[in-house]
């Protein structure tokens, strides 16, 4: 079996065009972490990547903005991957996507075309 991965895709316009503070953006990818491992906490693969913590392997990556991650959002659902798409309250913008862990090869092919978050 391929490494087991978790995706992160975060909104980088959140950061470069809405000026939200770096804390604020890590803080929803934290969100939809914990959310998605919650949701899947009995699933075969978030039991064998809870297993190792030390060696756990996220992918933390940048959508341009809230259209593309929502277009993430649809096709994953389209495709069963299972994940999460947090929406920050009160405001209800999407801001960040996570995905429950999978096999590497499993999932990669839908986050290609994403480049790794840059603060």
């Amino acid at each position: 079996m391929s490494e087991i991965v978790q995706y992160v895709v975060v909104r980088g316009d959140l950061l470069k065009t809405m000026k939200w503070p770096v804390g604020a953006i890590v803080a929803q990818a934290c969100h939809a972490c914990t959310a998605v491992m919650h949701l899947f906490y009995n699933d075969t693969y978030t039991q064998i990547y809870l297993a190792n913590l030390d060696n756990m392997h996220k992918i933390v990556l940048e959508a341009p903005d809230e259209t593309s991650l929502n277009t993430l959002s649809i096709q994953l659902k389209k495709e069963d991957i299972h994940h999460k798409l947090w929406i920050e309250q009160p405001e209800n913008i999407p801001t960040c996507l996570s995905t429950k862990p999978y096999p590497k090869e499993k999932v990669q092919s839908y986050f290609k075309k994403y480049k790794l978050l840059k603060l």
